[in-house]
């Protein structure tokens, strides 16, 4: 379970966030909708350690982890530029989190090879990430998050540069994917539509403050 408790932030002696109180559910999705410059960012990016807070609590399963180093979290952030590395083939951008995390090389392409299996993607496993279509480099991306078994994963605006017909396959499927690694997840998005299709539940961003939607 990630928890937020009364978290605050200001920026340039504005205020970005107050008192934010939300609760995340192995397996559940929460969306937060707001436009640019609402915060909603900030408060993802607090959630992995990015950002400092100003008061507030960030826990995980009741431990408090606010003053937690991000890669000592074991939560996976997705941006919408897919973050892929194109000096590396798909396997190896795949099997990058392990490898940084101590696995010996071979243990960690065998380990991204089934992972790309689980998606499809097993023909793509020496091509260059250049060489994909977008929604083939999400899944890539996305493939790459969870093979790390994070224990959240926070989304930020994951599909707004992918068209209508890809964005709408694309929600479906990481809908899915998070249910099936039981994750808590996180979805900071503009659109009402991708946060409904994804979100069990929904909040806005008004003056600092989350407000429940559905």
């Amino acid at each position: 379970m990630l928890e937020l408790q009364d978290v605050s932030k200001d920026w340039e002696a504005r205020v970005l966030l107050r008192d934010v109180a939300l609760c995340v559910a192995p397996g559940e999705t929460v969306a937060i909708l707001g436009p640019s410059g609402s915060g909603k960012s900030t408060l993802l990016k607090i959630v992995a350690g990015l950002e400092s807070l100003d008061a507030g609590r960030v826990l995980f399963d009741g431990q408090n982890i606010t003053n937690l180093a991000p890669e000592r979290r074991r939560f996976a952030l997705m941006f919408q530029d897919f973050a892929l590395f194109p000096h590396l083939d798909v396997q190896d951008n795949v099997a990058f989190g392990l490898i940084e995390q101590g696995r010996r090389k071979a243990d960690a392409r065998a380990q991204a090879r089934v992972m790309l299996e689980r998606f499809g993607l097993q023909a793509f496993a020496r091509a260059r990430v250049t060489q994909l279509s977008g929604g083939e480099q999400q899944r890539v991306a996305l493939a790459r998050a969870l093979i790390t078994q994070p224990r959240v994963l926070l989304l930020d605006e994951p599909f707004s540069a992918l068209d209508t017909e890809l964005r709408q396959q694309l929600r479906e499927e990481f809908r899915q994917r998070i249910t099936e690694f039981n994750m808590a997840a996180v979805l900071v998005t503009h659109d009402e539509a991708e946060a409904r299709a994804m979100g069990s539940s929904g909040y806005r961003v008004v003056q600092g403050s989350l407000q429940r939607v559905w």
